[in-house]
């Protein structure tokens, strides 16, 4: 079963969940005095509309027309029910997931890498610098500038550009530089490359790189394709475009349920239902934000300020950290390995709106396996973790013999990952 919308029923406007916090955010500060950071400071590394649209406490946005046209290249995308993975479960549950991956670059990232491409060109950039995990966000910024004629530059994590060559691929064929960070191209680069040549990374280093270079001039901008509140309200079209195919069906999920790296596709999908919840309307939704046990930034991070790179050009931000010298092991899931997570995110999840829980490697894989055997689509390694709770919840339902409604958020696909699943094949993934 596949729920489509019309090119009309597209999203004009983006979803702030900011007015529905519970208590104001805590203010992001500057890292030299600890105090709390004034807007026009952040003009060094982002165009004003996006600090605009970061400080905002408006509750809709509007897409602009530009940004919707290319939106309708592959927006919107499909909801599915998981009919034969329900079957090989033996469950009640109803599963569904919405599938990000039909996007050019082949994940969410789009959704935020178009808009900022077009509120750079609007504020007279030339050229964006941005950082990557998996790649999945390095190859949709590539794509997003190609249609607002600006240079990209890319810094990937060097685990990543080793072990996904066809993603630096795809974002040097879609026009961007790409290096592997840590680099000899920045003064924080080289810092640890002389500690160690063969350095594996970290998105830390990766984003110091990156705004390092942003603020070397004055055409060069910074982009994130996680983490602050811009990339999240972005993102929102995901679920704003879910919550209009569910009515369709007469449905409402029990379980909200994505993977969490900066936590850009679970809030997503999350923050238009979450609405509902803080609201009073729908009280008994469960939210579960799915994370590696390899980064652990949830489940075992501390609720504190923290740099957002590891050394320290970004804000001073309140959020579950690991620290921001934490270098994580070298695994698959690309896109996990950040040491922080979103603000937003990070606030509802201590308030309790949210659940979090973190999955081994070898577990997530088996579940990406099982989804890609019973539904045809081999899952991106970030979106495995998702598919594991997933399953989990849906075991549960038939244990229990309950029927609820699952919805999860398919975030890409993992036809660039295919080395990580025949080392999970041959019995050798760590």
């Amino acid at each position: 079963m596949r729920i489509d919308l019309s090119q009309e029923e597209l999203p004009k406007r983006w979803f702030n969940i900011a007015p529905y916090l519970p208590e104001p955010l805590p203010p992001p500060l500057d890292p030299k005095t600890k105090q709390p950071i004034p807007p026009e400071k952040l003009l060094a590394i982002f165009p004003e509309p996006i600090i605009e649209q970061e400080v905002s406490d408006k509750e809709w946005i509007d897409i602009p027309e530009e940004v919707l046209e290319v939106y309708s290249l592959w927006r919107p995308t499909p909801l599915v029910r998981a009919l034969n993975l329900e079957r090989a479960l033996n469950t009640p549950a109803k599963i569904f997931y919405k599938y990000e991956g039909v996007s050019p670059p082949g994940s969410h990232k789009p959704n935020t890498a178009v808009a900022q491409a077009y509120y750079n060109r609007i504020a007279g950039v030339k050229r964006l610098t941005t950082e990557t995990g998996a790649g999945q966000w390095g190859s949709s910024l590539a794509f997003a500038t190609q249609f607002f004629g600006l240079e990209c530059e890319v810094f990937m994590v060097r685990t990543s550009f080793k072990q996904k060559p066809y993603r630096r691929i795809l974002m040097e064929l879609w026009g961007a530089k790409v290096l592997a960070s840590p680099s000899s191209e920045t003064n924080a680069g080289r810092r640890f490359l002389e500690e160690d040549k063969e350095h594996p990374g970290s998105l830390g280093i990766a984003i110091s790189e990156a705004i390092e270079r942003a603020l070397e001039s004055k055409d060069t901008k910074y982009a994130l394709g996680s983490v602050l509140n811009h990339v999240l309200l972005h993102q929102t079209v995901i679920g704003l475009e879910a919550e209009l195919q569910m009515q369709k069906l007469g449905l409402y999920p029990d379980y909200v349920v994505g993977c969490v790296g900066g936590g850009s596709n679970f809030a997503g999908l999350a923050f238009p239902f979450l609405k509902h919840k803080l609201t009073g309307d729908k009280p008994h939704t469960e939210f579960w934000a799915v994370e590696p046990e390899a980064c652990p930034t949830l489940t075992k991070g501390e609720y504190r300020y923290d740099y957002g790179d590891t050394v320290g050009l970004t804000p001073f931000i309140k959020m579950y950290t690991l620290g921001a010298d934490f270098v994580p092991p070298p695994i698959h899931a690309g896109g996990l390995r950040y040491h922080g997570n979103a603000p937003l995110l990070c606030a509802f999840y201590h308030h309790e709106y949210l659940k979090a829980q973190a999955y081994s490697q070898r577990d997530v894989f088996s579940a990406g396996v099982l989804f890609a055997k019973t539904e045809g689509i081999v899952p991106a390694p970030e979106s495995t973790h998702a598919i594991k709770k997933v399953v989990d919840l849906a075991l549960e339902c038939a244990k229990n013999r309950v029927e609820k409604v699952i919805l999860f958020n398919l975030s890409g696909h993992g036809y660039f990952d295919l080395s990580a699943y025949d080392s999970y094949m041959r019995g050798v993934l760590e």
